[in-house]
């Protein structure tokens, strides 16, 4: 009884990701020939057996997220697409369903081309996108409170909260995928007030 799921809002983020899902087949296999083409043409070709590789990777593909999902906040042409998951009045797993249909055409995989022209394998980016976006599932939610040391570095419930929020204080920040740490980093960080309740 706290009132944080309503069916009809419940139904709307499914319909939202079931179709982003059915529209990923044909828009991935794009991106995946565009990725591989620009790799063939790679600037350097990096050893995978390195242990150093994976954590770039994941730093890389971190980083460029944080900028995708800032930019989709301030320039109008990705805010287009990226607006649906913002479109519930509710914030719960579901909420985290709702995504676009459009992110293609919106050329949302634009911030990831440097890595696949730097020498990351396409299938790879594709990867650690995927697992940036799995992370992501379960920080909308308003049933885990604050999490302690984790939250130095780490993107949070609280952290995301925060991101989808209305109130004025809380506009326009925590950009952050996996990482908190690009937030604190570019000054879009805002902590969550324990006296304003996020709204």
């Amino acid at each position: 009884n706290k009132h944080l799921y309503e069916t009809k809002d419940t139904f709307t983020s499914l319909g939202l990701g079931i179709g982003n899902v059915l529209t990923g087949f044909i828009t991935k296999a794009l991106i995946f020939w565009l990725f591989t083409y620009l790799y063939n043409h790679r600037f350097f070709t990096l050893d995978q057996t390195k242990w150093w590789y994976w954590i770039l990777l994941f730093f890389a593909d971190d980083f460029s997220y944080y900028w995708f999902h800032r930019t989709s906040h301030y320039v109008n042409y990705f805010w287009a697409s990226h607006v649906v998951h913002h479109s519930s009045q509710h914030y719960n797993l579901t909420t985290a369903l709702r995504q676009t249909w459009t992110g293609t055409l919106g050329l949302n995989f634009i911030f990831w081309l440097p890595l696949v022209y730097i020498g990351f394998p396409p299938l790879m980016v594709l990867m650690f996108s995927s697992i940036s976006l799995v992370y992501q599932f379960w920080i909308h939610t308003e049933l885990i409170d604050r999490m302690g040391p984790f939250e130095w570095v780490f993107n949070t419930p609280s952290h995301h909260r925060v991101h989808h929020a209305t109130n004025a204080k809380y506009l326009d920040a925590n950009y952050a995928g996996v990482l908190i740490i690009w937030d604190r980093m570019f000054g879009s960080f805002v902590p969550e007030d324990a006296k304003e309740r996020p709204h």
